[in-house]
This record gives C-alpha cells, structure tokens and sequence, in this order.
C-alpha cells in the first residue's frame, strides 16, 4: 500500500472532532509549502546577478570623445557682444 493510500485509510476511521483536526493540519501544511516557495522565489529574484555591462549598457559609448573636459560643449558659446 502506497503512503497516500495508507494516510487515506487511516484518515477514513477518525471520529469527525479529529477528522477536523486533520483537515486543518494538512491546510496548514499547504499554507507553509507556499510561503516557502514564495520566499525560494523572492530569494531567487533578490540574488540574480547582473553583470556591469548589462547594468551600465545605456551609458556604454555616451562619454566616448577626445576632450579632456567632458563639461566642454561647443554648441553652447557664451555670446562675444
């Protein structure tokens, strides 16, 4: 007999008081299983590793240039007058 078959048996000759008592425990058991899977995912997305370049890949090549003073903007001259 398999442990699903044997719990079922057993589960089957309890009085309805204990009946209860045993439907509660296996919901809690259910509620239990799915907060640690909720934390296993929750853990999974927190220690994802990112790697510079994919973090960064938005700026690569925005500073490329051969001025020593990246504040210098040739568009914007102060007027002479």
């Amino acid at each position: 007999m398999i442990t699903l078959e044997m719990a079922i048996a057993k589960i089957k000759k309890l009085p309805a008081e204990q009946l209860n008592e045993a439907i509660k425990f296996v919901e809690f058991l259910e509620f239990k299983l799915k907060n640690i899977e909720q934390s296993q995912e929750q853990t999974e997305l927190e220690e994802k590793e990112v790697s510079f370049t994919e973090v960064a890949k938005e700026f690569i090549g925005c500073l490329d240039s051969n001025l020593e003073d990246l504040s210098y903007n040739p568009w914007n001259k102060p007027n002479s007058n």
